[in-house]
């Protein structure tokens, strides 16, 4: 996916979750965040920030001009826009890569995005000639130490998510959870058991149920997300994926 009209800015505060005060060529810039996440370990004073301004700014209610959706962490730049994984993966369904890379070289027949199973709505449901797949999407922008983890706070709609994927799969259909890492170069993923132990379980119980688990990340500019390579999964079960 690409953003146009990038610019660059230098955190400086975050006085609630949907706002940033970004310092643009001297000046105090309020921002509009695209991550209601905690994001601590990113918005830290003085982090260099990717801003972008969208085409229909100036004919909306909006009151903020830009829209924060990166920021550097030392070297690594992550994307932070919430709404960007299921994007990039669209696109990565559209491409044909994820037929090649996950799904045995079946070509996809059918794709829907946002589909209703059970009291949740998953985000998308595909079709290849001989498999019907149920997929979740979950965004990734925690980091330590090379490793990505999620959630960066307690989920209950994920756990809910994860439960319903099981359904799918008593039901006789294939079903995945995939993380789309918002980074590039990790050594691999695992559910962040310390902040939202019930998760990690949850995942565990979902991957002996039938679940598969996949992780992605993404290669990164401030301009573009693209998704790139698989990446291992650890889970807390000991399990490893792929």
């Amino acid at each position: 996916m690409i953003y146009k009209d990038i610019y660059e800015g230098i955190f400086r505060a975050r006085p609630n979750r949907f706002i940033a005060e970004v310092e643009m060529n001297g000046k105090i810039e309020r921002c509009h965040v695209k991550n209601t996440g905690r994001c601590k370990e990113l918005l830290v004073p003085g982090a260099k920030v990717i801003l972008h301004r969208p085409d229909n700014v100036s004919h909306t209610q909006r009151v903020t001009a830009y829209d924060l959706i990166a920021v550097w962490k030392g070297e690594r730049l992550i994307n932070m826009d919430s709404q960007a994984p299921n994007r990039v993966f669209l696109e990565y369904l559209q491409s044909g890569k994820y037929c090649d890379n996950i799904a045995c070289d079946k070509d996809l027949t059918f794709v829907k995005s946002e589909v209703a199973m059970g009291s949740s709505r998953l985000d998308f449901y595909v079709e290849t000639a001989s498999d019907k797949i149920y997929i979740e999407v979950k965004g990734v922008t925690l980091e330590e130490n090379g490793v990505a983890l999620f959630p960066d706070a307690p989920t209950e709609r994920g756990i809910k998510h994860l439960n319903e994927l099981v359904q799918c799969v008593r039901k006789g259909y294939e079903a995945q959870i995939v993380f789309v890492i918002q980074m590039r170069d990790v050594r691999y993923f695992m559910p962040n058991v310390r902040t939202h132990p019930a998760f990690g379980a949850a995942l565990a119980e979902a991957a002996d149920a039938g679940v598969r688990v996949l992780a992605l990340d993404c290669a990164v500019m401030p301009h573009s997300l693209t998704i790139g390579e698989i990446v291992p999964v650890k889970i807390s079960n000991g399990t490893i994926c792929p």
